[in-house]
């Protein structure tokens, strides 16, 4: 008996475990690409392919400690019980500008190896990770669903082809380590190719700083905004925004203060070898923003 005991204790354990065991460390799996975390939907066991999310961050995070991508961003928000029906790219760049093509092995992987629907891959990211998806949505406007951009700019030389996809920007005025000029940029760019941009939402806000983006992460809403599109609806439209800034003191609403209340991260590499451990970390809430959305079109450039 209470050997049954002691193996219906340990079943449960391990179901426990594997339930909360969401997020997964991706070390040298696909080959020309980035580590990155790994988070799959709850309802995986469903035939419904489900849709992707990249998240790319910015450059405080990058580096080879694989752990840094959890201090803030969509794994993150994860970790603190936010709850998303779709499986989550978070790639770490080692430094310098992300790779699109990199990024898309990665995805490609995804697609060959889990139930995820082609039709539905979303990128968001912030600062140097709003580059990199801004550079990757001009890349790929063919693959990429919908995008958001916080507080970043663009490199590519394909800026035009971003009217081909549903793009919310965002960029705030007070931004001292990323001129919003550089989001101007992209956005002229996008002009000069068609002077409608009619999948741009374009916001420029009055006062808000570099790190105050950050929250935009935390908001269901950001989320349902992005799987509102899909790559085969007619024409693409863009879908209704949302209240984003007036949203940010709820960014948090709902969610655990503290980092991985409960399940375990698991690591997956070629070598078989299992990563350690995430260090639990707290979150310090970015500064609450009062600032109010300008217009989506508005044309007025800001000096770098």
């Amino acid at each position: 008996m209470k050997t049954i005991l002691l193996s219906a204790l340990s079943l449960l354990i391990s179901i426990a475990a594997s339930a909360g065991s969401k997020v997964e460390a991706m070390r040298n799996v696909v080959n020309g690409s980035y580590n990155y975390w790994f988070a799959q939907p709850d309802s995986t066991g469903k035939a419904e392919a489900k849709p992707i999310i990249i998240f790319l961050h910015g450059a405080s995070l990058c580096g080879n400690d694989l752990n840094k991508v959890r201090r803030y961003g969509t794994i993150d928000a994860i970790d603190r019980g936010r709850n998303l029906d779709a499986y989550v790219i978070a790639p770490q760049n080692p430094g310098g500008a992300w790779s699109p093509s990199k990024i898309m092995k990665i995805v490609d992987y995804t697609l060959e190896h889990y139930n995820a629907d082609p039709t539905r891959i979303y990128v968001l990211g912030m600062s140097l990770g709003g580059y990199g998806t801004i550079d990757l949505a001009a890349a790929y406007p063919d693959r990429i669903a919908a995008a958001m951009a916080f507080c970043g700019g663009g490199t590519s030389k394909k800026l035009g082809d971003l009217n081909k996809l549903p793009l919310w920007i965002i960029h705030g005025t007070a931004d001292n380590a990323v001129g919003i000029s550089e989001s101007d940029k992209v956005v002229s760019a996008m002009r000069a190719a068609d002077p409608s941009t009619p999948r741009l939402i374009y916001d420029r806000v009055p006062g808000m700083n570099h790190s105050q983006p950050a929250r935009f992460f935390y908001l269901p809403q950001t989320y349902q905004w992005l799987m509102g599109h899909k790559l085969d609806t007619p024409n693409r439209p863009v879908g209704e925004r949302f209240d984003i800034l007036g949203s940010t003191h709820k960014a948090y609403a709902g969610l655990n203060h503290g980092r991985k209340s409960s399940g375990k991260s698991t690591a997956k590499s070629k070598t078989n070898k299992k990563d350690s451990k995430s260090k639990s970390t707290s979150k310090k809430s970015s500064k609450k923003s009062s600032s109010k959305s300008s217009s989506s079109k508005s044309t007025k450039k800001s000096k770098k």
